[in-house]
């Protein structure tokens, strides 16, 4: 029967979950916890372990030592036991696994685990833990195998064999396939990498993982960039050779992002192809998360880097409006003027704007003709009249006042109140293509509803928060105090932290009289792009979030399209089954 391939799984390494040790603790002071195992082979599952060995050391020192054999409770294979000279009759009197695991887990607690080919042993122990109902501390790992690879040249050594690497680092315990000789064979070849580290400016056990890691070379020449940086929260720029901004980015700890960067978990092409061009990197400290996240906003939309995907062209943003003149009729445009009578938006793209635009056009009458129509002279109609599907005002079928009440008047109601006529036009429209099994007509037809909701809701949400003059708010802080934003017409105009402890009152003065004046304007986003308007309403709609003062009402319509946000979610999962129900 052939032997089930064992597949080494990823270490824990620099996850953020792991427990306990920092990364950035020195070399020196780490406590390691140096592992091997003897086993009956083939993969771990739960079993199989034969014996234990692990030696605890810090700064060169020994601290302890935990060697015992174990009883797996099935038979030894004969080339195991020539292997290693374990025999059935060792095992016999040892304890097993269940029984060792409580010892060996309080010796490794709050360590570094260390093994040669580490994800093999550390694949056996967690599966023994998780067999028996032990939590696995998932401690962070380093593999002096991996290591090896990093540090040594083929010139030095022919491979990365324990016994090669203990010869050349001159042991004082040469391996012999038993759990503790090779365990004290590998605390020395773990001092001889350490000794070789310092020339790759690797002197904490969080670099020394990562260094072990298969990084590029160009992670490993830049990874300087690094350093130096705050571990506070704020933006960090990648700039060129010519000081131009490769990538703009944001981070709670801006020292410890911009170190990731140059670590194996960073595998995106395009960051890569960044870091070749980066000659050094820039960092801009924010107050707390939210200005972080608004000053990434205005540096991208500024500077348009070019290995930043979203939110490079705040500029391309479009709207949907009616025109000026007689039986008007929908627009993309990319401005919106204060004398337009109704309009929607801001739209991401023209496709979405027209999707939108469908929407309406199946729900009320409004004309699709791009002609300028004239109240005197007749114009010949198109073939949508001809189906039904326009009122014909080309030829004066309707009245300019019957055309105002059927098309105008629902599409000006539903971006600024209630959008209830659009919405019960689509819904019963759907209805009766589903009901006549033309799935995909119907399917099209929710897609044009979910643009109109999406487009809506959106609009009043902004226009809601622009539309307060002044409005600042407090969020707790993560070590105490309080996070203040002053926000004016739906821009960030100020931002500050008011410490553990003191009243915020003070902090909020200061950042109001030095505050970023704001005019008003016109729209839903006068004095903002809607990204940054919308990472605001986000922070403010938190439930730790506390108004303390506003210059006007915060309100939405009673009756308006946010009322129809669980209907949306739907329409945008694609359960048209569900839509019936809605209608109300």
């Amino acid at each position: 029967m052939a032997q089930q391939e064992y597949l080494q799984p990823a270490l824990a390494g620099l996850d953020p979950t792991v427990d306990g040790i920092d990364p950035a603790l020195p070399l020196y002071a780490t406590t390691f916890v140096v592992v091997d195992l003897e086993t009956t082979g083939g993969a771990p599952d739960g079993g199989g372990i034969t014996e234990i060995g692990a030696v605890k050391v810090r700064g060169g020192e020994e601290l302890g030592v935990l060697g015992t054999l174990v009883n797996p409770g099935v038979p030894i294979p004969p080339f195991i036991t020539v292997l290693t000279g374990i025999t059935q009759a060792m095992l016999l009197p040892a304890p097993p696994i269940e029984q060792v695991l409580p010892s060996f887990l309080e010796f490794v607690s709050d360590a570094v685990l260390v093994a040669h080919n580490a994800p093999y042993d550390v694949g056996f122990l967690k599966a023994a833990c998780g067999r028996h109902g032990y939590r696995w501390p998932n401690p962070r790992v380093l593999d002096t195998a991996a290591l090896a690879r990093r540090v040594l040249l083929r010139d030095e050594v022919p491979n990365r064999k324990l016994a090669t690497l203990a010869a050349y680092f001159r042991a004082g315990t040469q391996p012999t396939h038993r759990a503790l000789d090779d365990a004290r064979a590998t605390v020395d070849v773990l001092h001889g990498l350490i000794g070789r580290l310092g020339g790759h400016r690797v002197d904490t056990i969080g670099d020394a993982i990562e260094f072990s890691r298969a990084v590029t070379p160009t992670q490993r020449r830049k990874r300087h960039l690094a350093e130096g940086l705050p571990r506070s929260p704020g933006v960090y720029i990648f700039r060129a050779a010519d000081d131009r901004p490769l990538y703009v980015g944001t981070s709670r700890d801006i020292a410890t992002r911009v170190r990731s960067y140059f670590t194996a978990a960073e595998k995106r092409a395009r960051m890569s192809e960044m870091l070749a061009a980066a000659e050094r990197v820039e960092a801009v400290e924010c107050a707390h998360s939210l200005e972080a996240e608004v000053r990434e906003l205005r540096l991208i939309g500024a500077h348009a880097p070019p290995y930043n995907r979203r939110s490079k062209f705040p500029e391309r943003m479009v709207w949907l409006k009616l025109t000026d003149g007689p039986y008007p009729r929908l627009s993309v445009v990319r401005q919106i003027s204060p004398d337009d009578r109704a309009y929607l938006g801001p739209f991401t793209s023209r496709r979405t704007a027209e999707l939108a635009a469908a929407g309406f056009h199946d729900a009320v009458p409004l004309r699709q003709c791009t002609h300028r129509l004239s109240l005197r002279t007749i114009t010949p109609a198109c073939a949508l009249a001809e189906l039904g599907r326009c009122p014909a005002p080309c030829e004066h079928r309707i009245t300019p006042e019957e055309y105002d009440e059927r098309a105008v008047q629902p599409f000006a109601t539903a971006t600024t109140g209630d959008p209830q006529p659009v919405v019960d036009a689509l819904l019963a429209r759907i209805e009766t293509l589903a009901a006549a099994q033309r799935y995909e007509e119907a399917a099209t037809l929710r897609s044009r509803l979910a643009a109109v909701l999406r487009a809506t809701v959106r609009m009043q949400r902004l226009a809601a928060l622009s539309g307060i003059a002044e409005l600042a708010a407090a969020h707790p802080a993560a070590g105490g105090g309080w996070e203040l934003a002053l926000v004016r017409h739906g821009r960030l105009a100020g931002a500050g932290v008011s410490p553990a402890g003191v009243h915020p009152r003070p902090t909020l003065s200061v950042i109001r009289a030095t505050a970023e004046t704001v005019s008003p304007g016109h729209g839903p986003v006068p004095a903002a792009s809607p990204e940054e308007s919308e990472r605001i309403l986000s922070w403010l709609e938190r439930p730790e979030t506390r108004l303390v003062e506003m210059s006007d009402g915060w309100a939405s319509p009673v009756a308006g399209a946010g009322r129809f946000r669980d209907l949306l979610d739907k329409a945008e999962s694609g359960a048209s089954h569900q839509l019936w129900s809605e209608r109300s």
